[in-house]
Order: C-alpha cells, then sequence, then structure tokens
C-alpha cells in the first residue's frame, strides 16, 4: 500500500514541535527535575541557559500543537497514522530527559521502596524509609503518607525491585509505565469519539497530542496515564457490551487514583440502558446495573488489595495534606480570606481554608449533579465534566489534573465552543510550572520569560519569511494554494 502524502503545513508542523521538543527536553538537563546530585543552583549560568532553552521550546510545541489543530479543522485534515507518527516525533526527545514539571516520580520510587521494605505508606511519610530515594523527595512531601491505591503500590514497587534505587533506571521505568498509559489512551480515544459522535482525528489531537499529555504524563511520568488509560479501556468496554471487563478496568484505575471512582457511574448507567434493551420485562434496570457495578468493584477491589498487600489505608490517606502554597481556587481563598481575618484581628483565620475546601466540595458535589442531569444521555460526556469540576474545585489543583476530564471531553464533547476552551486552558497551563517542579522565583520568571519570547520571534520571523517566498510562488504560507 503506497504511503500517504502528508500536506506540507502538517510537515512543518512536525518538525517545529520536534525542534521545541528537543529544546526543552535540552534544557531540562540542567532545569529539570533533577536527581539531587546533579542539580544546579538556579542562579547558576548553566540553570539559566537550560531554562530558557526550556521555555523557548515550550512555547513551540505550543505552537506547532495550536497549528495542528488548524490542520485537523482544515479541508484536508491529516489522517490517523499522520497524527500517531506525529505523537511519536514529538514524545522523542522527552523519552530520556531528567523528569520535567514535578517530582512526584521520585515519590513514587520511594513509596515503592517503602511497600518492599514492609513500612506501611498510609501512615509514614518517605522519611521513615531514609537511603538515597528519600533524599529524591521534595520536602513538602517527605512525611506525607501517600493516596494512592494497591495497584499503582504494586507496580511502584515493581520498578523499585528491578532498579534496585538506582535513580536513572527506576525513572525510565516509571516513565515506561507511563508511556503505556499513554498508548492505551491514544487507542481508545478513536473509538470513543466514534460511540460518541465526534470526529476521531480532533479527539487525538485534543486528547493525545495535547502539550499537557507530552509534559507532565511523558516529561513528568505522571501515574495519571494509567488511571486515564484503565478508565479510557473500561469506558470502551462498557460502551462494546462487555460491563463487568468495564467494572474491573475502571475499578484498577480507582486503585491508582480515587477520582476514577466517578466512572464507576457511567459504567452502571450504560449497562442499565443495555439490561432495559435487551430485557425490556427487568424490572429497575438501573438498580440492578448498580447493584451489579457494586457488586463487582468490591470483588476487584479486595482481590486486587490481597495480591498488593498494602491494606485499606489508602481510603483514609485521600485526605493528604494540601500545600500551603497551591494555586487551587479554593486553598487560593482560603489564603485571601485568612489574611484579612488576621489583619482585622480575628482569631477565626485559622478555619479560613477549612472553610473554603469544604464549600469547594459543596460545590464539587453540585458540579457533578448538575452536568448528569443535564447531560445524561451522554455518559461519557457527562463524567468528564464531573472530572474537571473535582480538578478545579478541589483543595489542589496541578496542571495535570485537568487531563482527567479533558481526555473524555476531548472524545465526546458536543460543541466546538467547550473544545475551543478547554484548548485555550490547555496551552495556558502548559505554561504554568517551571521544569524544575519548585515554585518560581523572580528571576526564574524572568528567564522562563525571555526564553518564550524569543520563540515568538521566531516564530514570526519564521512566518514572514515564509510567506514572502510563498507569495513570489502563488501558494499561502503554509504551502495551500491561496
Amino acid at each position: 500500500m503506497p504511503a500517504v502524502p502528508v500536506p506540507l503545513d502538517t510537515r512543518r508542523c512536525q518538525l517545529l514541535g520536534l525542534l521545541g521538543s528537543a529544546a526543552l527536553a535540552a534544557g531540562g538537563v540542567t532545569a529539570g527535575a533533577l536527581p539531587v546530585r546533579n542539580a544546579l543552583a538556579p542562579e547558576s549560568g548553566r540553570a539559566a541557559l537550560g531554562l530558557i532553552a526550556a521555555y523557548f521550546g515550550l512555547v513551540l510545541l505550543v505552537a506547532a500543537w495550536a497549528l495542528l489543530g488548524r490542520a485537523v479543522r482544515g479541508p484536508e485534515p491529516p489522517g490517523r497514522r499522520t497524527l500517531l507518527l506525529t505523537l511519536g516525533l514529538w514524545a522523542a526527545p522527552l523519552l530520556l530527559a531528567p523528569p520535567l514539571f514535578s517530582r512526584d516520580v521520585y515519590s513514587y520510587l520511594a513509596q515503592g521502596a517503602m511497600v518492599d521494605a514492609q513500612i506501611d505508606v498510609y501512615a509514614n511519610g518517605p522519611s521513615r524509609l531514609g537511603g538515597p530515594l528519600n533524599a529524591e523527595v521534595a520536602p513538602l512531601w517527605q512525611h506525607t503518607p501517600t493516596p494512592y491505591g494497591p495497584l499503582f503500590l504494586a507496580c511502584a514497587t515493581a520498578i523499585t525491585d528491578f532498579s534496585r534505587t538506582e535513580v536513572f533506571t527506576g525513572v525510565l521505568g516509571m516513565r515506561l509505565v507511563a508511556l503505556l498509559g499513554v498508548a492505551v489512551m491514544v487507542l481508545c480515544l478513536p473509538t470513543l469519539a466514534r460511540h460518541c459522535g465526534a470526529d476521531p482525528a480532533t479527539a487525538l489531537w485534543l486528547g493525545a497530542l495535547n502539550p499537557l499529555v507530552l509534559l507532565h504524563l511523558v516529561g513528568g511520568a505522571h501515574n495519571d496515564a494509567i488511571m486515564l488509560g484503565l478508565l479510557g479501556a473500561g469506558l470502551v468496554a462498557a460502551l462494546g457490551r462487555w460491563p463487568i471487563l468495564a467494572v474491573v478496568l475502571v475499578t484498577l484505575a480507582a486503585l491508582v487514583k480515587a477520582p476514577a471512582t466517578l466512572g464507576l457511574l457511567a459504567i452502571a448507567l450504560l449497562w442499565g440502558r443495555q439490561l432495559a434493551g435487551r430485557t425490556p420485562r427487568v424490572k429497575a434496570p438501573r438498580v440492578k446495573a448498580a447493584l451489579a457495578v457494586l457488586g463487582v468493584c468490591a470483588a476487584t477491589t479486595a482481590a486486587t488489595t490481597a495480591v498488593a498487600g498494602t491494606g485499606y489505608g489508602w481510603i483514609a490517606a485521600l485526605d493528604t495534606p494540601v500545600s500551603p502554597q497551591n494555586w487551587s481556587i479554593t486553598s487560593s481563598l482560603g489564603r485571601m480570606t485568612g489574611a484579612l481575618l488576621e489583619s482585622a484581628g480575628s482569631g477565626l483565620a485559622q478555619f479560613a481554608a477549612p472553610a473554603w475546601h469544604l464549600a469547594g466540595l459543596a460545590a464539587t458535589a453540585l458540579a457533578i449533579l448538575i452536568a448528569w442531569r443535564r447531560h445524561l444521555p451522554r455518559p461519557v460526556y457527562a463524567l468528564g465534566l464531573s472530572l474537571i469540576a473535582v480538578a478545579v474545585l478541589g483543595p489542589a489543583i496541578r496542571p495535570w489534573y485537568v487531563l482527567w476530564g479533558l481526555f473524555l471531553i476531548a472524545a465526546a464533547g458536543p460543541d466546538r465552543p467547550v473544545r475551543r476552551a478547554v484548548a485555550a486552558a490547555s496551552a495556558v497551563l502548559a505554561l504554568a510550572v517551571l521544569p524544575s517542579g519548585f515554585a518560581p522565583e523572580g528571576p526564574q520568571v524572568a528567564l522562563a520569560t525571555f526564553g518564550g519570547i524569543l520563540a515568538v520571534l521566531a516564530l514570526w520571523c519564521t512566518h514572514r519569511i515564509a510567506g514572502r517566498a510563498s507569495s513570489r510562488a502563488g501558494t499561502g504560507p503554509l504551502g495551500s494554494a491561496v
């Protein structure tokens, strides 16, 4: 079968994104979330150059993604094979780069080593472990128990057993596991899109080639990739009329990270519809489906926990303390309210943050209820909106949390304005965290801004040169006829 020619604009997007990804990976060598023994002082010249290069590449990558989105919505959109090739090209430079934008991968390895050493990770932080892995964990989480479920801990334990405290090998192992999760996401997106009446190419562009996927699931090796892969596979199974398998897969996703539990609502609804369609005489099909979901979920949880041997402490650990400087809506309002009360001399300042967190939980519950009432015929879309609400209104937020709902909205979002809003938010959030994973300081913000400005200038100059050349040749700046 002859190769399908790739339009010139798509090739330019591929090359531009590859250049951006390569610059980001190169910058991460000195400005990323490096192991302690390799870390450089932020004020050092090499770290400064690395930060400039990283943000230069980051802006190029976001620009390439935006331009590819125009091609996907154009008259001759790239095919699935081209999009998958583009994803591979953009992800390749990040595979061997240091961890980027977060130090969580070191926490994963330390928690796996704790399980291997028979230390209760749900009652102790990594400081109890000691040794080289503990030294890599961010100070904020040294004494914090893990909220992750037994399936992920079993995976982390297997990787630490294999790597034997070799940090590079452990990071590579966690990244490969995250890549497996991304691969499952990529496989699920077109199927989910077809079931939900959406365009598969657009779903791949928004849900898989998204900069947040590349930066945080590939570059940061976050366990959210495993959760989303299992959640997507479970929804595909449910839509394909394999409800028991669907419940097992979604339960396993929840045994990585708890937010996936909401996926069981979609499975119960889809199962109930199937029961009502196959056997119309069945009374209360939704109730019977819900009971069946609970039964399969309980059995899967019990079996997985018994195999992992970590117990059920993760349920109590879900209230893991929130970073005091987290910039979620409720945490920010809590800090502002507390500061105002303290300046007024009130003794209620200490209750401001907990009160806002409770208000956030109530608002999350209300948002979930509204999403399901308004979009009940579209359970995948309702689930995506619910997970966005959990991420945005919860007490803590990180840029990659938005992927929980974005992944499903990419496959099931019915409205172009919703997709545009999600895409715009993705582009903004991609620029929100420094490659080191630490809170930015003034000089670092200036260096990052300088790198981004250099990228914008490079894009502008390239566009002007290409525009002049194409006008002389009688074509548009992206290679299409005027």
